[in-house]
């Protein structure tokens, strides 16, 4: 019997990260009524602050608490004041990717109906890609493990492997065919790399398109990584399923998020073979915390994405069709109810925001068809 019960591991963070988890559990509450769910939540401490004040990043059984769960829901961590001793940046996130080996980053970059668009030509309107940003090696891999030689040079290491490129890829073929079933998308699977510099990248792109083979349905093709952030401005409509190294997804996620509204409008999830964190793209922002100005549309998208997954994973329809009505109440709330966030030069708060598309899951209005 599909149990529609969920423990979920809530990791709201700090700055904006615990605002906007705010705005989510006013939209998972709705969820619960209108389709029959239950979540049982349990918040995990951990980020910056929680570091300069025990001197560790996640309580001591906070990974191992958060890997339990059914899925892993994360606000933001993080903060620019507060470091480790090597000048790094506190990301506890990094370390659940590696811990639960999430490897595929997926973070979709659609357009949202009336939310203004970077671009003026009228495909704009219609972008509607992922990339795929493999999470767990790469140049992450030298990640605490760099070094420093006579104060005169730095090195970092990149590594990239046959078992997590093909598994990469397998989910990328995976993600374009559901894509085209759902969403009428090409079903198409392009490689961003650097094989024409990097040994390591003209061996991923091998094994990409050896492990691709094994999927005729789905169209594989490769792009430079340069001539990419080209094209993610020139024609961004022309791409479906984009997979990448670490650093690269990470640098071409922020652009194609530009593209749609920004970083508020940009959800993610890294996805293991048994583990999922959805977390938005974003980070703490202080500079507007504890204002109730953050846009939370990332984070309520990224619960959709986690809805969605638990859905297809655990066998529960219920929680596909709240994911679904999640994505259609935000399109309904800004495309014809006029919301406006305050980053897109609007007035409408964090809760607000939250509120607006609970009720909307509540009534039925944008119920997809």
């Amino acid at each position: 019997m599909t149990s529609n019960s969920f423990h979920l591991a809530v990791m709201p963070g700090e700055g904006i990260g615990i605002e906007v988890m705010q705005a989510a559990y006013v939209v998972l509450e709705a969820v619960e009524e209108r389709f029959g769910l239950s979540f049982r939540s349990e918040e995990i401490p951990g980020g910056a602050h929680h570091y300069r004040e025990t001197g560790a990043t996640l309580p001591k059984d906070g990974i191992a608490r958060a890997g339990k769960a059914d899925a892993i829901l994360f606000g933001a961590m993080g903060w620019p004041d507060i470091r480790f001793p090597d000048g790094t940046e506190i990301a506890p996130q990094l370390d659940l990717r590696v811990a639960y080996g999430l490897y595929a980053g997926v973070r979709p970059i659609r357009a949202i109906p009336g939310v203004p668009p970077a671009l003026a030509d009228e495909r704009a309107k219609g972008i509607d890609l992922v990339i795929v940003r493999e999470s767990t090696e790469g140049m992450f891999v030298s990640r605490g493990k760099g070094e420093i030689i006579d104060d005169r040079e730095a090195r970092d290491t990149q590594v990239i492997t046959r078992a997590t490129t093909e598994k990469l890829t397998e989910f990328s073929c995976g993600l374009a065919r559901r894509r085209k079933e759902t969403r009428g998308t090409p079903g198409r699977v392009t490689i961003v790399d650097k094989a024409n510099v990097f040994l390591s990248f003209a061996f991923m792109r091998k094994v990409f398109y050896e492990a691709a083979a094994r999927h005729p349905d789905i169209e594989a093709r490769h792009h430079y990584v340069d001539a990419m952030a080209l094209d993610l401005v020139r024609r961004p409509w022309d791409f479906d399923v984009l997979p990448m190294e670490n650093l690269f997804g990470d640098i071409l996620s922020d652009l194609g998020a530009g593209l749609i509204g920004g970083m508020g409008f940009a959800p993610s999830a890294d996805i293991g073979d048994a583990n999922g964190m959805f977390q938005p793209s974003h980070g703490t922002a202080p500079d507007i915390a504890g204002k109730g100005i953050a846009n939370p549309t990332a984070m309520i998208l990224s619960a959709a994405m986690m809805l969605d997954w638990l859905g297809e994973t655990r066998g529960s329809q219920a929680a596909v069709d709240a994911g679904r009505a999640i994505e259609h109440s935000v399109d309904h709330a800004f495309g014809k109810l006029g919301l406006r966030s305050h980053d897109i030069g609007g007035s409408n708060g964090t809760i607000e925001i939250g509120q607006t598309v609970a009720d909307l899951i509540r009534s039925g209005q944008a119920d997809p068809q």
